[in-house]
């Protein structure tokens, strides 16, 4: 199969616009699997509850989730992307997963990075693996990457692909991404986005470097810092299903949950 991700500079507050600009990128390959920067549609740098209150959205039925739903109907393809989710009173920063038949499933982002504590409340949904017939994906948001326990959920629930939105400011992901395939035996997509997004009184700069990485730590493609880019590789799925290391050592049966207490108990 083909996967792949978009990378670009959202324009703070364009729904619309963001929207469009994917929509055209998007049209520009033939990828099974695509995956889009973390709130890629509202971008990234919220300056109060109430500016975040009005650019959040109902999941399914809202703007965002139902054009991705179109673009994936249209493209023939899977999509995972970040967007900024409101149910009743509370904000959540999720991703959404659509396929050609529609709405799949939504991820509610767990491990929220600076600033997203004051507009978002975290994940209370779990790590989530979904079907899409030719393999089985999962998702994961931004800063869940430095949890290890993040991946790893994903690939014991026996997800192919791990699927990543983000919005990277720190200079270390990319490269660790290598370690956390190498570790579950699975793939990756990493899409970031580019730019510096000022607000006022603040801004960041977004490293770009999208990314995806085989089982085995090989980096199979990586964009550049600040272009805007669609990348995609030819990839099989199912070589995520071998864990094992060499005749004697698999890295899930060599597990020794026994003696893995602080990590069950939060120690």
């Amino acid at each position: 199969m083909k996967i792949g991700f978009i990378q670009f500079n959202p324009k703070f507050g364009d729904r619309e616009g963001n929207i469009e600009k994917v929509r055209g990128l998007a049209g520009q390959t033939d990828a099974d699997l695509l995956v889009l920067p973390e709130l890629f549609a509202t971008g990234y740098m919220f300056t109060s509850q109430e500016e975040a209150n009005a650019l959040a959205e109902e999941v399914p039925g809202g703007m965002t989730t139902e054009a991705l739903c179109g673009i994936a109907r249209a493209r023939n393809t899977v999509i995972v992307a970040g967007l900024a989710e409101r149910e009743g009173n509370h904000l959540f920063n999720s991703a959404v997963i659509v396929s050609p038949r529609g709405y799949m499933g939504t991820y509610r982002k767990i491990h929220l990075f600076s600033e997203e504590k004051l507009w978002f409340r975290p994940g209370d949904g779990g790590f989530k693996v979904f079907d899409i017939g030719s393999c089985r994906i999962g998702v994961m948001v931004c800063f869940d990457w430095i949890f290890p326990e993040s991946m790893r959920s994903l690939a014991l629930m026996g997800a192919h692909i791990v699927c990543h939105p983000a919005n990277l400011v720190l200079p270390y992901c990319q490269d660790a991404m290598k370690t956390r395939c190498l570790e579950n035996r699975v793939f990756s997509i990493t899409a970031n986005r580019t730019g510096r997004e000022k607000r006022p009184g603040k801004s960041l700069f977004f490293t770009g470097k999208s990314r995806m990485v085989a089982p085995d730590s090989t980096v199979l493609f990586t964009a550049g810092r600040s272009t805007e880019e669609v990348g995609v590789v030819d990839v099989d799925p199912l070589k995520a299903e071998n864990k094992q290391i060499n005749d004697y050592n698999q890295i899930f049966s060599d597990r020794r949950p026994e003696f893995y207490g602080p990590l069950l108990s939060g120690g």
